[in-house]
């Protein structure tokens, strides 16, 4: 018994990842990183395009080159999608040699990197330095590690220069498979231990890549994932030119009220977890052991609560070995994405140095644990106590009793896992039985107002793909029907049958490309437009001169167009006063410049014309203006404008809310009356849209611009955009929806009209104030997010709801609950929510 306790208290001496032995290829070189996983903001030409950036090898022109000469300002960068998170330890770069014809190699670069997509951070050696030395010559590879290393699914490198020069480069990364799963922990600062006689030693998390906040640490990954094993002296290190104590995370027991320090783990997915492996200091010369206990509770969604049976493991304090060593807790196979631990003191201070998580990917919820509990006390201890007695007495009674035990609760499970089968199989036939069932009961059971909706394409009526995706929620949908009774713009209006012969099936290709527009973002939805009656005394606004339009970054790409951001010389002079352009001081102006492809087809070509004029009808301080266009030649091109600070997303993931500790360190902030503000202005121009009849159908932070001044411009642009790919669900491999912020009609019936807009509008307040930290029902994937709009549908109380953001005013978050109603005519109207946020934002 004291040899297992031992192994349970000593654990492995090694990490959990080695940084020395994570050393492999990832896949540039040998290809296993695929075309399509490699993307950059721009490139000189086809042959020197992001794919061949592979190290060692010389297809193409022999290296990806960014477009132009690079500026010491430019912000160029080739990145990689690994498809999975990854242990990234080291990165070797080469420039372009082409077998003697080339001679441009990059001096110094920078790397940032990302788990989710979405927020990005800069990767910084252990003493802040962010720059990283490369080539000197177009030949040589060049070998650098990282101290510390990455953990991520993507990453960036960005070329440096001092100098206005040409670059190229070819690279390959070298880790492993990150199989922790873990993307984030938060705890309280780590704290300084100041003794007579001894050095200062800082016990803070100084590779943190999260954000500080009050004192405690939130949302990244640090020292305690970085592979490196503090020594049984905490004062030495395994690092050089480090302080005393570096290698370590620490707390004092006095500082932290509770008498435990609280961590919380999330991960990248739902797991079955079967142990922790923390490495702790026991130096209790210095007043330093290992916890006494710690309890873990566990959340199988990030949305939902804490459950309240918890893991809790008491370990053996050692007051004879001051050895640091691992502490291996045993987690019962618990399912969880979540877990919140509380470490408790057994003596004046605690110190961490590593802590890694042992687990299952494929998940078995937790059956009622407390059921269990109770019809098999002790069952983890059972076998290792069976062992030990039969060891000592074969014929011992006490065997036959843990025995029958024993195969009493393994019946017991046996039973559970035949019922939970039958069930399954009952659902899937009642199911088929709901399919098969006479179309005609199921129109009468539909309410009887009928609504004035847009319809994807009012002609097709196959409802096949639909059924075959969601074979549950679309019979289910189709009950509904034309139910509620929004007042909306009309473009086709119908009766209950109609309704049934051609709103349910839109999960058509056909259907969803034609909403997605020739450059892959969102057409407004308006009343009908004949394509016959366009011409050009149509557009209202001037031709602009071609040549004048210098190409600067591709901001995306849709099915028959791309989307550029240009410099446009001259434009001011050629709108004359009263232009909505911001103040240059004489410099050229930065415009996005809607492209169509020389393949486009002719309706293509005539979907093109229309929504030019479409969008030459729009005029308010808060809609993105079409400036002018190009389209006396071939490429058509519409010119909108275009603001300094990018879209919303991208600005508020890069800041945090102000306090005094921003203030201290200059880290960019926002306040929250600079979200109210926001929110208004989103409301005022999402108010001029409905006005006009206007269906936006794609509405979100990632297609709100911001000027310097914070002024909001709503555009269309998210979805041509590869940055926001994951915010979108593909469709039979092309189309591509915004499912995660779209109401249960537009995924069921395909209905987009202003109400459906409204939703979408109460999803875009939640980004706002969780600073677009986090995806909508990020726990969910896109299927389970289709699945809930079936809950919506079905209003039995089982839908889930995004969780109030910790910024938001409880008043303000009602408001989004009520934005998200099962019924339309329960949602607020774009002209109460104005007046609704007026008064937040003017307090």
């Amino acid at each position: 018994m004291l040899f297992f306790l031992l192994l349970v208290l000593q654990g492995n001496a090694h990490a959990q990842i080695d940084p020395a032995h994570c050393r492999y290829p990832l896949g540039m070189e040998d290809g296993r990183i695929k075309d399509d996983d490699i993307t950059a903001s721009s490139q000189w030409y086809e042959t020197t395009g992001p794919q061949y950036a592979r190290l060692n090898r010389e297809e193409g022109d022999g290296a990806w080159c960014p477009a132009g000469l690079l500026q010491p300002s430019d912000v160029q960068f080739l990145q990689l999608d690994l498809r999975q998170l990854t242990f990234i330890t080291v990165v070797g770069t080469q420039g372009r040699h082409a077998h003697g014809t080339g001679n441009e190699f990059a001096r110094m670069y920078r790397l940032d990197y990302s788990r989710d997509g979405e927020t990005w951070k800069s990767w910084k050696n252990r003493l802040g330095n962010k720059i990283m030395e490369a080539n000197d010559n177009a030949y040589a590879s060049v070998i650098k590690d990282l101290h510390p290393p990455i953990i991520a699914r993507y990453l960036r490198l960005i070329p440096v220069t001092k100098l206005p020069t040409t670059v190229c480069m070819r690279m390959e990364l070298y880790g492993c498979p990150w199989h922790d799963g873990l993307t984030g922990y938060s705890s309280p600062e780590g704290q300084v231990m100041a003794a007579p006689g001894y050095p200062i030693s800082n016990l803070n998390d100084s590779t943190y890549d999260g954000y500080h906040e009050r004192r405690k640490l939130f949302g990244g990954l640090g020292q305690l994932t970085d592979g490196v094993i503090g020594q049984d002296d905490f004062l030495l290190t395994r690092q050089y030119h480090v302080w005393p104590g570096y290698d370590y995370v620490g707390w004092r027991n006095e500082s932290l009220g509770p008498g435990y320090v609280e961590m919380e783990f999330v991960f990248d997915r739902p797991r079955n977890f079967t142990s922790m492996k923390v490495h702790c200091n026991n130096m209790f010369s210095r007043g330093v052991k290992i916890f006494s206990e710690v309890s873990c509770a566990f959340k199988p969604r990030l949305v939902a609560d804490w459950e309240p049976q918890q893991a809790v493991f008491r370990t053996v304090l050692d007051d004879r070995n001051p050895s640091a060593r691992y502490v291996t807790v045993p987690l019962g196979r618990r399912a969880a994405k979540a877990l919140r631990c509380r470490f408790w003191f057994a003596d004046a201070w605690m110190m961490f140095s590593e802590i890694s998580f042992q687990s299952a990917d494929t998940v078995i919820p937790t059956l009622v644990p407390p059921l269990m509990t109770t019809s098999c006390p002790k069952l983890e201890t059972a076998i290792p106590t069976q062992r030990m007695e039969t060891t000592a007495a074969s014929k011992d009674p006490a065997e036959d009793g843990s025995t029958s035990i024993l195969i009493g609760c393994l019946v017991t499970i046996i039973l559970l896992l035949v019922l939970i089968i039958f069930l399954i199989l009952w659902c899937q036939y009642v199911c088929k039985v709901l399919e098969k069932a006479p179309r005609r009961i199921l129109e009468e059971e539909m309410d009887p107002p009928y609504e004035r909706v847009f319809l994807l394409d009012p002609q097709y009526q196959d409802p096949s793909v639909l059924r075959h995706k969601l074979p549950e929620l679309s019979q289910s949908a189709e009950s509904s029907g034309c139910g509620g009774g929004y007042a909306e713009p009309d473009v086709t209006q119908c009766t209950p049958h109609q309704c049934f012969q051609s709103s349910v099936p839109h999960y058509a290709e056909t259907d969803i490309v034609n909403l997605q527009g020739v450059t892959g973002s969102n057409m407004y939805a308006v009343p009908a437009l004949t394509v016959d009656s366009l011409t050009r005394k149509d557009i209202s606004v001037a031709e602009f001169p071609r040549h004048r339009l210098i190409f600067r970054e591709k901001l995306g790409e849709g099915q028959f167009g791309e989307v550029h951001l240009c410099e446009a010389e001259g434009l001011a002079e050629f709108l004359g006063e009263g232009a909505p352009l911001p103040e240059r001081d004489g410099k050229p102006v930065l415009v996005a410049v809607k492209q169509l492809r020389a393949d486009a087809t002719n309706n293509a070509r005539n979907d093109f014309l229309k929504e030019i004029k479409i969008m030459s009808r729009l005029n308010d301080p808060n809609i993105i203006q079409l400036l002018c266009v190009c389209v006396s030649s071939d490429p058509l091109c519409m010119v909108t404008e275009y603001m300094e600070n990018g879209d919303l997303n991208m600005f508020l993931s890069q800041r945090e809310i102000e306090s005094t500790l921003t203030h201290a360190n200059n880290i960019p902030s926002v306040s929250l009356s600079d979200l109210l503000h926001m929110s208004v202005q989103i409301s005022s121009g999402m108010r001029y849209l409905a006005s006009l009849n206007f269906v936006h159908r794609d509405l979100a932070t990632r297609n709100c611009l911001l000027d310097r001044r914070l002024t909001i411009k709503i555009a269309d642009f998210g979805m041509s955009r590869n940055l926001y790919s994951s915010d979108y669900y593909r469709i039979q491999g092309r189309a591509v929806l915004p499912i995660r912020w779209m109401a249960w009609e537009s995924i069921l019936l395909g209905k987009f009209t202003t109400a459906s807009d409204v939703w979408a509008f109460g999803v875009t307040l939640w980004e706002i104030f969780t600073l677009c930290k986090e995806q909508p029902y990020s726990l969910l994937s896109d299927e389970q997010v289709i699945e809930n709009t079936g809950e919506f549908f079905r209003n039995q109380g089982r839908q889930i709801f995004l969780s109030a953001p910790p910024l938001c005013p409880p008043s303000l978050f009602e408001l989004m609950m009520r934005c998200w109603s099962r019924d339309i005519r329960d949602r607020p109207t774009f002209d109460r929510l104005h007046q609704a946020l007026r008064p937040h934002a003017s307090q």
